[in-house]
This record gives C-alpha cells, structure tokens and sequence, in this order.
C-alpha cells in the first residue's frame, strides 16, 4: 500500500492568506487525476482519501517509482508530495506501515519535512497477489435516486459504506474506499463467501442497504479490480449477492 501526503498543505492554504476554497478544491482534483493516472501506468488503483492525504496499492510497480511522481507534482504543481509505501501481510497493516514512514519523517505541517521517499516491510512480507472487492447497494437508482433528494441519497450512501469500511478495516484488515456514486472498493486478504455474506448482513442490519459484490484477485490491483468489475456485474445480472472471478473456496 501507498500514502501519499501534500508536504506542509494546512500552512500553504492561508499564506500569505487564505486561498480561496474553490481554487483549492480545483488544485487537489487535478493532483488526484495526475496521481490517478499514474498509478494507472502501473496497473494499480489511487484513491482520493481525503484529497491532501491519498492512498493507493500498486504491487506491480518497485516503491523507488514513485520518486518519479514526485518529480512530476514538482514540476506541475505550487505543491509537492510525500510518499511512504508499506509492505505487510495485510492491507490494513501495509497501509499503517506507509503512513508510519510518513509520520516518523516529520509533522504533515513541518515545512523541513519536504518529498519523503521510503519504504518499510513488516515481518519480512513480500509483495503478492491483490485482492479486490467491489461493493455496490443493490438498485440505488431505483430505491434512492428516483425516490428521495440527491442530500439524502447521497447520505444513506455514505452511512453504508462507513459501517462497510469499518467492518472491514476492524475485522478483516481490509482497506475500502468510496469510490463515487453508490460503490466502494476494498483492497482485502482473502476473504470467503461467508464472511463476506457476514459484511453485508452487518451493513444492511445497520442502514437497511443491501449490497451486492463481486470479487477478484491478481498480481496488480488494475488485474483484480477487472475481475471484480466482472464478477459485480454477474451479481447485477443474475440477482447473486457475491461472486467472484476465481474459485472462492470456504475455509
């Protein structure tokens, strides 16, 4: 997993005064589609995060390439970028372990902390296959969006996927992201059917949203994530709640 992080970005926002907040909106969506693009080159997934703090998985690619990255913020953008990448036997663990290159570098507002580039492995844990899976609420359209204010949709949308991200992150050191409109992905360990029947049950007990998912896994998140793609659309197709592109075998 990757953290990325704006070097000194409060401070920047309000020297030699405060920025206006759509100028600032415009600038992080456009460092998100650089990013975004990047990782793309490398068969891997970004997510926006919180805009000033993004995240990605990119296991086809070495951690000294994105030394390449920030060159390229540099050049384009008043801003540059901090990069910690971690290595570990979960996402959740890999992901802490980014951000602990990060934060042992330095406060997120430390001026002297500027393009930290390093890596941390933990527990000698290599580099594998990528497991994806890509959650959506069964008929949005039909339950939320031709029925109630985009506000409210928008909400219940969001209360689901935090109880998602939550049961993920807690239980199954899984790391999910709301990825716009009614869809979440989760970059997880492997995980069986009924434990993933178990995350559904517990979000659509909690918001009354049920989702569907589909699952896949490969040697780079762009492998895992098609697959998942796939598998999600089989669910959409045929009414099943969770399928995947591979053998999921219970255990």
């Amino acid at each position: 997993m990757v953290a990325l992080q704006i070097d000194d970005y409060g401070p920047w926002t309000t020297t030699p005064e405060p920025r206006r907040e759509t100028d600032l909106q415009a600038l992080q969506s456009r460092l998100f589609a650089t990013v975004a693009d990047f990782f793309a080159r490398f068969d891997g997934y970004a997510f926006a995060d919180r805009y000033d703090n993004m995240i990605g998985v990119a296991n086809g690619a070495g951690p000294a390439i994105f030394e390449r990255l920030q060159t390229q913020v540099a050049n384009q953008y008043p801003v540059t970028v901090s990069v910690g990448v971690g290595t570990a036997g979960t996402p959740r663990t890999a992901l802490e372990a980014a951000n602990g290159v990060l934060q042992q570098a330095g406060s997120a507002q430390d001026a002297d902390r500027t393009e930290v580039h390093d890596h941390r492995v933990v527990d000698d844990a290599t580099a594998g296959t990528v497991t994806i899976a890509h959650f959506d609420v069964v008929d949005a359209t039909g339950t939320l969006t031709d029925r109630v204010s985009s506000a409210e949709a928008s909400h219940t949308i969001r209360r689901a996927v935090l109880e998602l991200r939550e049961q993920m992150w807690e239980r199954h050191g899984a790391v999910t992201q709301f990825v716009g409109g009614d869809n979440a992905i989760a970059v997880c360990p492997s995980l069986t059917p009924s434990t993933l029947d178990s995350v559904n049950d517990h979000v659509r007990e909690t918001t009354g949203v049920e989702l569907q998912v589909g699952v896949g896994r490969g040697p780079t998140a762009h492998a895992a994530g098609d697959g998942a793609k796939h598998a999600l659309e089989h669910c959409r197709e045929t009414g099943e709640r969770i399928h995947a592109a591979f053998s999921l075998v219970e255990r």
